[in-house]
């Protein structure tokens, strides 16, 4: 099956939330700025134009209304009469002329600077702007009056607007990102919270857990309501699955314990009739088979037995032990089943340690005869023992197949079963081989993992907590006690 490669998010649906509403305020908020700034400026900066040039004209204006021309009749040369012009020049730092009706100058503040002919408009002449205004007093001839005065302030003006304009739409938009992730941060900080719970309850896989309900009635109140429900919903579920699976360990338990006794009278049974010989060849021959079919059941009904104590939390008895001695143990019992295949031990005893002898001799024959059972012959299976700490480390290794990648931890479910080429005893397990290693390192406060040993076979490691310093104490106290009761019987 081909999976599809997982859909790469776009930028911005990788930007936190409130980022992103922080963003998409402040981006409003820019946009409606420009729009203002743009407006705003277009008008003002109209209005201090029209209003530089009003005020040009006014003081034409004003000046012209001031101002008499005449002629000398003996030199028939003309004469201004007006008032002060570089008084009236100087706080606007203007330009003054008076033309005849030529255009020919008659009085100036700057009669060096050209201010151009006479025309009904403002113009412009280099970097001032002129103002012509006539002469229109009934006591006068016909002359013009040209006010100029420097646009470069102006100018200077509508950019000092814009500057503070553009200040004010980069200032606003700003203040709108800080208040967009304030209110942002505000709006989602019971988000967080609910977020938080979550990821607590799954990390403790615990939906007992309540989300504490809000007062308000947004939608941040119905999402943390609806997660308090479906926990409740959940806690609920689990129970009810919880109780189910302690009928049903009740019920396996109860069960294998009743089958035991009527496995052990027929067994028996079969054995006295096997032993008699009496009938048949065909008779003897379904003894056979009924005996080893009662034997099978009998180790069966054990092995469920042993796990549901173990799924109870129960507890067999407990006694002070050499796990080497075990290990030594179940190794001979599994020895003749091996074949051709070589088996070798490297037990560094003592190991003693607090537990069951059945129940750890049933976790080391279980772990040998799967060896056994998945390597094919003239293989070496090799068994471990030896301390690590507090610990005692036991391992099975081998160099056959080994374990298939990605299942280390599925061998340890119950009824998984091997069955493929590696598989070299016929008929198949029950699968509950390695399940019930599991179950008694974990009843014995040990662990057990599944990997590639160095000889690129399988390798399965037990952990078990040694007894304790004070324990060994103990034993060897008694031991020289043993050692000098038994001393004058041997003199």
């Amino acid at each position: 099956m081909k999976w599809a490669s997982p859909r790469r998010l776009p930028l911005f649906e990788r930007i936190p939330v409130r980022w992103r509403i922080a963003v998409t305020t402040a981006g409003l908020t820019l946009l409606i700025l420009v729009i203002f700034a743009l407006v705003l400026g277009q008008v003002v900066g109209n209005r201090i134009r029209s209003d530089f040039r009003s005020e040009l004209s006014s003081a034409g204006r004003s000046l012209a209304a001031e101002t008499r021309v005449s002629s000398d009749p003996i030199s028939g040369v003309f004469v201004s009469r007006s008032p002060d012009l570089r008084a009236f020049a100087l706080p606007e730092d203007a330009v003054i002329k008076v033309l005849d009706q030529s255009g020919q100058p008659l009085a100036a503040t700057n009669p060096g600077i050209d201010l151009g002919p006479p025309t009904a408009n403002i113009h412009d002449s280099g970097s001032l702007s002129v103002a012509t205004e006539p002469v229109t007093t009934s006591d006068s001839l016909p002359a013009y009056v040209q006010y100029a005065r420097p646009y470069e302030g102006v100018n200077e003006t509508v950019a000092r607007l814009w500057l503070f304009l553009g200040a004010g739409v980069l200032g606003g938009t700003l203040l709108a990102l800080l208040a967009g992730l304030a209110v942002a941060d505000r709006a989602m900080r019971p988000i967080k919270a609910l977020t938080g719970l979550a990821r607590q309850i799954t990390s403790t896989r615990d939906p007992s857990a309540r989300i504490p309900v809000p007062a308000t009635e947004d939608e941040v109140g119905e999402l943390a309501r609806t997660m308090d429900g479906m926990l409740q919903a959940l806690d609920e579920a689990r129970g009810e699955r919880e109780r189910a699976l302690d009928r049903q360990r009740e019920f396996v338990a109860d069960a294998s314990h009743e089958l035991r006794t009527p496995l052990t009278s027929i067994q028996a049974n079969l054995e006295l009739l096997q032993v008699e010989g009496a009938g048949t060849e065909d008779d003897r021959h379904a003894i056979d088979s009924a005996l080893s079919s009662t034997k099978r059941m009998s180790g069966l009904v054990a092995d469920l037995l042993l796990l549901a104590r173990a799924d109870a939390g129960r507890q067999a008895a407990r006694t002070d032990l050499d796990l080497a001695q075990i290990a030594a143990g179940a190794l001979d019992e599994v020895e003749p089943l091996a074949g051709d295949r070589r088996m070798e031990s490297r037990l560094e005893g003592p190991l003693p340690m607090k537990g069951n002898p059945d129940e750890l001799h049933r976790m080391i024959r279980n772990l040998l005869e799967n060896a056994v059972r998945h390597t094919p012959e003239k293989t070496t299976v090799e068994l471990t023992a030896r301390r690590a700490g507090h610990e005692a480390l036991l391992e099975v290794l081998d160099d056959g197949p080994g374990i298939p990648a990605g299942i280390e931890e599925q061998v340890f479910d119950r009824f998984v079963r091997g069955d493929g080429p590696a598989d070299t005893v016929g008929g198949g397990g029950s699968g509950l081989g390695l399940a019930i290693v599991r179950a008694v390192a974990r009843s014995h406060g040990g662990s057990v993992e599944a990997g590639e040993s160095t000889y690129g076979g399988a390798r399965f490691s037990i952990r078990l907590p040694l007894a304790s310093v004070g324990e060994e104490h103990e034993e060897t106290a008694e031991e020289p006690a043993e050692a000098a009761s038994d001393e004058p019987q041997k003199l």
